[in-house]
Order: C-alpha cells, then structure tokens, then sequence
C-alpha cells in the first residue's frame, strides 16, 4: 500500500480534520492494530471504540455492515470494511477519502460513538468473574503493547519482563481463593473461556511455545492454575469445564472421575460455541477476545459467526459441492453432530447472512457433497 509510506504526499500528522475515522474493534487484535498504525500513519485522528466494552453500539454496526469481523472501518459515513480492505484501497481513493474525512464535517449519518456520559453499570458478577476479567484485560494490554505493527509476530521475551505481567502474575495467584460453586451457567462460561486464554499466554511467557505434537501435548496437560482450592489444566478447563467433562484430543480417559471434586463445577453438557472463543496460541486459532457473563451467549455467537466467515474457518465450492472446514470441526465432530450433514447444518444455522451461506444452502440441497478439513496452523505468532 504504497500511500501509506512515510513521506507520502497525504503524510499529515499536523493537519487539521474535520471529520472522523472510526474503527471498531477488539483490544488485542492483530487485524485492529495494524489497521490503526496504518490511518495513524496518514496523520488521521482516529476514534477507536472497543465493542467488547460497547456491545450495543456492535449490534448497530453490525446491522449498518453485514459484517460480524472486526476492525470495521469507517471514513465519514464512509465504509471501508475490515482491514484487508484497507489495505487493498487505491492509492487514488484512499487520498480522496483521506482529503474528504480533513475538508468535510462528520455527517449526520456516521456511525455511532459511545456516548460521553456512558458508563458501564456494574455487573452483578461473582468476584470470580471479575477478577477473570481483569486479568484478561491486563493480559490483552500487554499482548497489545508487544505486538509488532504488521499484527504478525509478538515479543513474548520483552512482554515477560515487562512490570505489566509482573502485575499480572500476582493477580493470578488470587484465583486459589475464588469461589467456583456460586457461579451461574453465563458467570463459569466468560470465567473459564478467559482464564484458558490468558493462561495459554502465561504459559507461552514461562515455558516458551510449543513446537512439536509432544511439546503440545505436554503444554496443554500440565500448563494450570490453583482456581479455588484445585488445580485446573488447559485441557481440564476445556475439555472438563467447557465440553460438559468429555474425552479431549488424545485422552483414553475423561478429566474428571466421579468422585473429582471438579466435576461439580463441569458445565452439565457441551457448549460447542466455545471452540471459537478459546485461543491456544497457535495462527490457526479464533482470536483472542475479552467475555463477559452479560449476554455471553450472543458474544459466542458473534466469535462462530466470524470464525465461519472467515475462509480460515470455512470455504464452500458451491460449483463443485465441496465444503473444507478448519480441523476444529474434525477434532470435536461429536460437539456439532454425528453426521456430516448434522454438521453442515449446525454450521449454517451460526452462519450469518452472506454468500457463503448462499453457498452452503445450494450445497447442502444438492444432496450430494464432500466434506474435508484444512490443515491447521499450528506456527505460533512469537517472535524470534
């Protein structure tokens, strides 16, 4: 994108602007944060409005959009899209947008901010929840701060040695004194889907990522936390809590006996949502995301609905009746249905409206189709 260059004929950081830039989006997200680096690179002021902390401003967007992605980007009332598409902008019709957010007032038909006087009502949340969210959040500033510009790669050495995580450590240990019994089916949802996301970080931070099948294995049976008196696995948080106590990748057993005290607090069955709101560290996972108890349901959705639109996650040949999904569906069939076309279904009924959909429904009512599974990639984003 060659506009975007330092010492570019629209390189203004000291302009004036009359009008807006605005982004939705994720703290954390690598897609975000290139994006904003880019329009701040143009010398633009930009209005970031995170919809995690927003969600009835997402719900307009979304509708404004048809797109359930972020970054959502706006120049006026103009829509850009996400931040591929800024990217593949003409030179041309990016300076035309640029001169017309810095001559032009923001119209009446721009997209909506947070009001000024909004504040957050506190959540009638557990203790538990609250602390899983501020643990996250921290987590999320810091994943932020040592991303690098292109979203790609992040320093997990500097991140480590950072007095953010050091912070971040001793919170942490706050978890052993949580009660986990009280929390309502919404509160152990947004709890364990944060507390598995940033403890795949905190393992990364000490152990390093792991490179192989074994190291993975490994990583993911013995990386925990001591949450309320026990100690609780990445794979007893997914596969224990989550997945309603079923048999993970690998595993001859269940994480819980009967007699586990753990098995308690197991959600009492699967919840397949949350395979796309968990992020083990790997290019090939969901992205990383901040839940909360209040209306978690409609968050999940909104992380499948994404996922799905991404081709990533799915691609569908309507021409030749072909649908290649990402390896989640293969790994966790059972969670989606018994049968391909139970699967199918399941998929196209978390699809939002889109081609891809279109596309799907032509496939499936053709009756005949062929169903396979994408490698996953398994590199991880940490810098060398």
């Amino acid at each position: 994108m060659p506009s975007l260059n330092a010492g570019s004929p629209m390189d203004g950081a000291e302009k004036s602007q009359m009008g807006r830039v605005t982004i939705y989006s994720v703290m954390g997200c690598p897609h975000c944060l290139q994006a904003k680096s880019c329009l701040q690179e143009l010398g633009l002021q930009v209005h970031e409005v995170d919809i995690n902390q927003h969600t009835e401003l997402w719900v307009r967007v979304k509708e404004l959009t048809g797109r359930s992605t972020v970054p959502q980007i706006f120049f006026n009332s103009v829509h850009i899209g996400g931040n591929d598409d800024l990217q593949k902008l003409a030179p041309e019709e990016l300076e035309r947008l640029v001169h017309q957010v810095r001559e032009e007032p923001v119209p009446s038909d721009s997209p909506p901010l947070p009001e000024e006087s909004h504040v957050e009502a506190p959540g009638k949340q557990d203790g538990a929840a609250e602390l899983s969210e501020t643990l996250r959040n921290m987590m999320l500033r810091l994943y932020s701060e040592h991303l690098s510009v292109d979203g790609k790669s992040v320093d997990y050495k500097a991140m480590s040695q950072s007095l953010s995580f050091e912070h971040y450590c001793e919170l942490a240990v706050q978890l052993q004194r949580v009660e986990l019994q009280a929390l309502r089916r919404e509160e152990k949802l947004a709890f364990f889907i944060n507390i598995y996301n940033a403890l795949v970080i905190h393992g990364n931070l000490r152990l390093g990522a792991p490179k192989n099948m074994w190291q993975r294995y490994r990583f993911f049976n013995y990386v925990s936390y001591l949450i309320g008196g026990e100690v609780y696995t990445l794979q007893d948080i997914e596969n224990g809590v989550l997945r309603g106590n079923r048999k993970g990748i690998a595993q001859i057993l269940k994480p819980f006996s009967k007699s586990d005290p753990r098995l308690q607090v197991a959600l009492p069955e699967v919840e397949p949502l949350i395979h796309f709101a968990l992020n083990c560290g790997a290019k090939g996972c969901p992205p990383i995301k901040t839940y909360t108890a209040e209306d978690i349901d409609r968050q999940l959705r909104m992380a499948a609905e994404a996922f799905l639109e991404n081709d990533e996650g799915c691609r569908v040949d309507a021409v030749k009746g072909e649908v290649k999904l990402s390896q989640i569906f293969k790994w966790y069939k059972g969670d989606f249905g018994d049968t391909d076309e139970e699967m199918l279904n399941w998929i196209l009924n978390h699809m939002s409206d889109s081609p891809k959909k279109s596309s799907l429904q032509t496939v499936m009512k053709g009756g005949s189709f062929k169903v396979s599974f994408m490698p996953y990639d398994w590199s991880s984003n940490s810098k060398d």
